[in-house]
């Protein structure tokens, strides 16, 4: 009975520590919270994420397309009083160069398979040209204007 006990505990402290480094968004209005399994910016377990100006953040947006897919682009914005303002080096981009297989190291670029899970992983520099406010952060992953994967959460851009 008390190697069970310990069992358990070690197993939900691996759960713990496993679950950890995944951050809490919100799904974008509208749009199914299905479509990204994970999502993972770095140092942000949950809102706002804290961006300090000259660093770079990494993101890893694990997702399975439910259908197949020619073509994807990076749309990312930052809301600020309800306008919307483009993440410059990053919105408009091409997406498929940082798309990977599901074991997030085997390069898979495009096109994508409906029903294969991927992982899209990307670094953006927090640039110091940017304002100090408190963004709401769009990001989504579009084919032509529709989007594949789309999440918002609140962000603080610091010095």
């Amino acid at each position: 009975m008390a190697c069970s006990g310990l069992v358990l505990a070690l197993a939900l402290g691996a759960l713990v520590t496993a679950t950890t480094d995944a951050t809490a968004v919100k799904s974008c209005r509208g749009q199914a919270q299905k479509k990204a399994s994970a999502i993972d910016i770095s140092a942000c377990e949950a809102a706002p994420c804290i961006l300090k100006k000259g660093t770079t953040v990494s993101i890893n947006i694990v997702f399975t397309p439910d259908h197949d897919i020619k073509q994807l682009r990076n749309r990312v914005l930052a809301k600020i009083a309800g306008i919307p303002f483009p993440f410059l080096g990053v919105d408009g981009t091409n997406s498929c160069p940082n798309i990977y297989n599901a074991d997030g190291s085997t390069l898979a670029g495009c096109p994508l398979v409906a029903g294969t899970e991927y992982v899209y992983k990307n670094n953006f520099d927090v640039l110091p040209i940017y304002p100090t406010v408190s963004p709401l952060v769009h990001w989504s992953l579009q084919e032509g204007s529709i989007d594949v994967v789309c999440f918002e959460i609140q962000s603080k851009i610091i010095t």
